[in-house]
């Protein structure tokens, strides 16, 4: 036994030489994928992606799929490879979304295959044809798709272990045909691990097969038909090697049903929907699917054999259907079979070297191609590059082989050898160049159009590159051009109705969403909706309710589309969600609330939900309730920023002093997200001036007014925090920026009026303010009894007591108006009517100063309550329309909620406003 492991191992040894060599061509090759970023597949497993974040429990990665959807779900892809996205994890960890840290792992993946791939390859070829086999892999422009697209690691991982299981699998053979288990055992091991990587890694299993019968048992499909007859024909006994054969297969069979019974378990015995658009020949009637499924299939050996046109995308119209027998690519589907029937005739009925060689070539190029052919069950695309990348290891195999055949030619060798040098180097020039078109979405889409102009979805990737850098006008054209490719398109149209929309052009746009509306199929009585249509094509009901929305005699119209949207899919959660924010603004908030928790019974792991049912109990009157939701949803996700926002404001307004800490730090949390939103410096403000901690609010106010140049709210306040501290001569030039951004702010006005009579002892100046604020509004009380304290300063009484009794009639039930109308009467009296100018001063100063202190304190929650609602609606951005609302019904809410606490506020500067008014009067009336 260790004799014939050792075998093994001297077989299958890798030189640092060779290693050394594999690396740097891989470096050359592959250098510039470092500088290109997440683009198509990407951004859904990337990007999108909650799976990789920190905050995400590990188990979620068993639980969903590879896009970071649960696999429970009918939306779900059913792609089960956890172990990948578990890289992907932990890049975020590290670099969290670096393009750069991604691209380089799949670069030194690349290198790990290309490296077992030569121990692979040293079983069956000699060193340099091994070393030849080992850099046609490592540079092949199919690769591409696989190396530089960060989604292609599953490939890469995949085949690790997919190509380690075989190198196991090689030593289970002991002297005089005894089995080795543990190889076997890791072996299992090995492809269990490989196909959570990516389900290809299953096919392993079969490779092992072949390798154990015509490799390691030395058969060939002669020997063992003739052994098989004589055993049936009774004349002679099963012999021992082929017992320890059929053991080992038995084993390695019956492991492979569990892994099958177990990947069936998983995905809940459910294939994933895909749309006619995804592959058109899986839903062709006969003969047109097998001939096309056929004809895919040369296709495919082309691009190995001749990589010059590399698309990203073959879906849809990209190659037209094979209807007919008469259709001349049939010759091509034939010549393929014909020559890959030859090479396996070749390889099964003679024995020696050469012919095992091209069996393993072989079985590389047909086993892990066997799930993606689209012979034994549908997949979602027609062809696809990065499929090719373990085929293309038997590919290379078989090219090796045949280099080596030619190069033992003396006539030959030195052709050989240029020919061979010639193809490394274009393919890796090649390979170079197609990086590049990875760099972004709009260069890769672009490049695949240069391909294929017959695929819509090529128009419309490069329609949403463009929309994504807000470059609608070109976006729409290649929108347009989509439909006009493949008019049926539902997608497409979606898309130029979305477009339309964000150009302001609500007609068209509403006509776009009603052509693809229509061509949705018709519910059929007992069938299942989700089976005849990909589940996102529904959301063209949700997109066009959103826009008929915006008109307010719409919103029943609206509804109906939700809930038809809901009939058609009773677990479409977006319906719930978009229909929710509806019912809140046709204030309907306990059919929103059941809404929202309908749509928590199906996803009650969304964060977003709890937090949307939070604004429900706002408008509903019920903090506490409110409270508890938002903090569901920030145990689901800590740093969600609209939860966290929303929470400490709910919980500052709630007046309760117990609440402020935790208030201060989610609000601290937020500006750590969102260190470029002023509102949340803003709030942290107001706290710590509820908190009296006054320089802590100066530096907060400083730090929002200087991310948001004329933020109102923060200037306002700042103003009134020095006014309250003291520092009233620094309010003024707070006040002056304010009314230069804000001219007609009243309570800017009145606090600046107030310095100035008080402080500045500009009575003009403070006289300008009133008269401007009278000028705005007539009927303002605050500004018009100020002025009239201004008339009493200048020592008009006649004209004060006018005044103060057109104040009182604006505000009759005032006791401080009625008191100094009473004042200024008594002294007009004392004085008689040549003298009632003639009075003190100072005195009647200081009770405007009560006044006018008591209106700016009322303004300081006047004012919060004012800066709330911009607060919120700046945050929403990125987030879903839905969410939109119902913060803008958030705000509202909490603006209703201040009442309370607001007067209390206002009666207690009341009371000390009347007692400093009362001393003031004593003075008045001592004179």
């Amino acid at each position: 036994m260790l004799q014939r492991v050792n075998t093994v191992e001297k077989m299958a040894y890798v030189s640092p030489k060779e290693i050394a060599l594999i690396i740097g061509v891989v470096a050359a090759c592959y250098w510039n994928s470092l500088f290109c970023g997440f683009v198509f597949d990407d951004v859904s497993a990337i990007l999108d992606n909650k799976d990789l974040h920190p905050s995400t429990p590990l188990k979620k990665l068993f639980l969903n799929d590879f896009w970071g959807t649960p696999m429970s779900e009918e939306r779900s892809h059913k792609s089960y490879r956890p172990f990948t996205v578990l890289t992907f994890r932990l890049n975020y960890l590290f670099s969290e979304l670096n393009a750069v840290s991604y691209h380089l792992l799949n670069v030194i993946f690349h290198a790990v295959v290309c490296i077992v791939f030569l121990k692979v390859c040293k079983l069956f070829l000699d060193s340099r044809s091994s070393v030849v086999a080992s850099l046609l892999f490592a540079v092949h422009p199919i690769h591409t798709e696989a190396v530089t697209g960060v989604v292609g690691r599953a490939e890469l991982l995949s085949s690790i272990f997919f190509l380690a299981a075989f190198l196991s699998y090689t030593r289970s053979k002991g002297p005089e045909n005894t089995i080795v288990w543990t190889p076997i055992a890791l072996t299992v091991f090995l492809v269990a691990v490989a196909t959570l990587c990516k389900e290809q890694g299953i096919t392993v299993v079969g490779i092992c097969c072949v390798y154990e019968v015509f490799m390691a048992q030395g058969y060939t499909l002669p020997m063992l038909w003739d052994t098989v007859l004589q055993i049936l024909r009774g004349k002679g006994s099963i012999p021992y090697c082929m017992l320890q054969m059929l053991l080992k297969l038995i084993v390695l069979m019956f492991s492979t049903l569990l892994l099958v019974v177990i990947r069936v378990q998983v995905i809940q015995s459910q294939l994933p929907v895909f749309t006619r658009f995804d592959n058109p020949a899986a839903v062709s009637p006969f003969p047109a699917r097998q001939l096309t499924f056929n004809y895919l299939l040369p296709v495919n050996a082309w691009l190995l054999l001749n990589p010059s046109e590399l698309c990203c995308d073959w879906t849809m119209g990209t190659i037209p259907l094979v209807e007919t027998l008469l259709d001349v690519r049939n010759i091509a589907t034939i010549t393929f079979f014909c020559f890959l029937g030859s090479l396996l005739i070749f390889s099964l009925r003679y024995p020696g070297d050469s012919s095992k060689t091209v069996l393993m070539a072989l079985c590389l190029i047909v086993l892990p191609f066997i799930p993606a052919s689209n012979l034994f069950f549908p997949v979602g695309f027609v062809v696809a590059e990065r499929v090719l990348y373990v085929p293309s290891m038997g590919f290379c195999m078989l090219v090796a082989h045949g280099w080596r055949k030619l190069s033992s030619n003396s006539m030959l060798r030195k052709l050989s050898w240029i020919f061979l040098s010639l193809v490394l180097f274009i393919h890796a020039l090649k390979t170079l160049q197609r990086n590049w078109d990875w760099e972004s979405e709009y260069t890769l889409f672009m490049s695949a159009l240069k391909v294929n102009k017959n695929n819509a979805k090529l128009w419309n990737n490069v329609g949403h590159a463009l929309e994504n850098e807000k470059n609608f006008e070109q976006a729409l054209r290649f929108f347009i051009q989509a439909t006009q490719v493949q008019p049926d398109d539902i997608g497409a149209h979606m898309n130029v109705g979305r477009t339309y929309k964000n150009l302001n052009r609500t007609k068209e746009a509403e006509e776009s969403y009603l052509v693809a509306k229509s061509l949705m199929p018709q519910i059929i009585p007992g069938k299942k909706y989700a089976a005849r249509v990909a589940p996102n094509h529904l959301n063209v009901y949700i997109n066009l309710a959103n826009l008929i929305r915006a008109n307010e005699s719409r919103l029943e119209e609206a509804d109906q589309l939700y809930r038809q949207a809901i009939s058609m899919r009773p677990d479409f959660k977006q319906a719930y969600i978009s229909r929710g924010e509806l019912l809140l603004k046709m204030n309907k908030p306990m059919q929103a609330k059941e809404a929202y928790l309908r749509a928590l019974e199906l996803d009650r792991s969304n964060a977003d939900l709890w937090y949307n049912l939070a604004i429900v109990y706002i408008e509903l009157k019920d903090p506490t309730e409110a409270l508890n939701n938002f903090n569901r949803a920030l145990e689901l996700n800590p740093n969600h920023k609209l939860a966290l926002f929303n929470s400490a404001l709910l919980m500052q307004e709630s007046g309760d002093a117990r609440l402020r800490p935790e208030a201060k730090k989610r609000l601290l949390n937020y500006v750590r997200e969102e260190p470029q939103d002023a509102n949340g410096y803003f709030n942290l403000g107001m706290l710590a001036m509820d908190d009296k901690k006054d320089a802590e609010a100066e530096t907060w106010m400083k730090k929002a007014i200087k991310l948001q140049a004329g933020f109102r709210s923060a200037l306002f306040n700042l103003a009134l925090l020095y006014s309250q501290t003291a520092k009233e001569l620094k309010a003024l030039p707070v006040l002056e920026e304010l009314l230069r951004y804000y001219p007609d702010h009243t309570k800017g006005l009145i606090l600046k009026g107030d310095i100035l009579m008080n402080q500045k002892k500009d009575i003009r100046g403070a006289k300008e303010c009133f008269e401007k604020i009278l000028k705005m509004d007539p009927n303002n009380v605050q500004g018009k009894h100020n002025l009239c304290v201004v008339y009493f300063e200048e020592r008009d009484l006649l004209k004060a007591e006018k005044c103060l009794v057109e104040t009182l009639a604006l505000a009759p039930h005032e006791e401080y108006i009625q008191r100094h109308l009473s004042i200024v009467r008594s002294k007009i009296a004392s004085f008689g009517t040549g003298e009632a100018s003639v009075i003190p001063t100072g005195k009647n100063k200081a009770a405007e100063g009560e006044k006018a202190t008591f209106v700016n304190l009322k303004e300081v929650k006047n004012q919060q309550k004012t800066t709330q609602t911009p607060d919120s609606n700046n945050k929403n951005k990125g987030q879903r329309k839905a969410k939109k609302h119902e913060e803008k019904n958030n705000t509202d809410k909490e603006t209703k909620k201040k009442s309370t606490k607001e007067i209390k506020d206002i009666e207690k500067k009341r009371v000390a406003a009347l007692k400093r008014l009362e001393e003031i009067e004593r003075i008045l009336n001592g004179e």
